[in-house]
């Protein structure tokens, strides 16, 4: 039996070629993108609509709606990360002009944790000799803030890849349909089985990088992806029979 360190426990790194501390915006992204794509296809399904209005709508959808969630991710990062340094600004001004009132501070945040006496005060001596480590400390204890090491920029781009990477699915049948002139009886039954196929992988992707069970991981990911789909088809064929009949 293989011994398990610590280091690889908490180890990032890279998954396949997952970059593993991206691997939520992948799963989220991912699941997104397939949902609102079959959408469009369940929707033409039930309204019965042309093979070509399917690509369109579909390629429209998934290109807009990729670059809106990455932007929105990229936004809602930037803005995480903003607030974050604006409270450090806070901290340093606060320990360079509030230096006593900080230090106390420090001091009821260990006393809490059982810290008293002669070692209270030595730890409170040592965090609060450097700046940054004061900081850092204020951050974490009194306003329960870390920093997160994602950017901005690559957070939107791992949702806008894994949105069309995934998104794309539903529709690959059509695709190939249109390309090769092929009979259109079964596309939504194959749309269907893809879009499955991508709530699987998703889910396998998901629980071998968070290393659970890759069958729970897969069954809560098709459970949930599998309703959500359902609605979507519901509310598709719902509407094509008030707007047609």
């Amino acid at each position: 039996m293989k011994a398990v360190t610590e280091d690889k426990l908490h180890a990032e790194g890279n998954f396949w070629f997952f970059d593993k501390g991206y691997i939520s915006e992948f799963v989220y992204g991912g699941i997104d993108g397939a949902i609102t794509t079959f959408a469009v296809v369940a929707g033409a399904a039930g309204a019965d609509a042309a093979i070509y209005w399917v690509l369109i709508f579909g390629f429209a959808n998934l290109i807009a709606d990729g670059f809106s969630m990455s932007v929105g991710n990229y936004f809602a990062v930037k803005a995480e990360r903003d607030n974050y340094e604006k409270h450090k600004a806070v901290e340093y001004w606060e320990i360079e002009n509030l230096r006593e009132k900080e230090i106390e501070e420090i001091r009821e945040i260990y006393q809490a944790k059982g810290f008293e006496g002669k070692l209270l005060e030595q730890v409170v001596e040592v965090i609060t000799s450097n700046d940054d480590v004061w900081v850092d400390t204020m951050m974490k204890e009194e306003l329960e803030m870390t920093k997160d090491d994602k950017t901005p920029v690559r957070t939107a781009i791992a949702t806008f890849l894994s949105f069309n990477l995934i998104g794309i699915i539903p529709l690959l049948s059509y695709v190939v349909a249109a390309t090769f002139d092929l009979a259109q009886d079964n596309l939504f039954m194959i749309s269907c089985l893809a879009t499955a196929s991508a709530m699987i992988i998703i889910g396998y992707l998901k629980s071998r990088v968070t290393e659970k069970p890759w069958i729970k991981g897969v069954l809560e990911t098709l459970a949930l992806g599998g309703l959500a789909a359902f609605l979507a088809y519901f509310v598709g064929d719902l509407l094509a029979l008030y707007f047609l009949n």
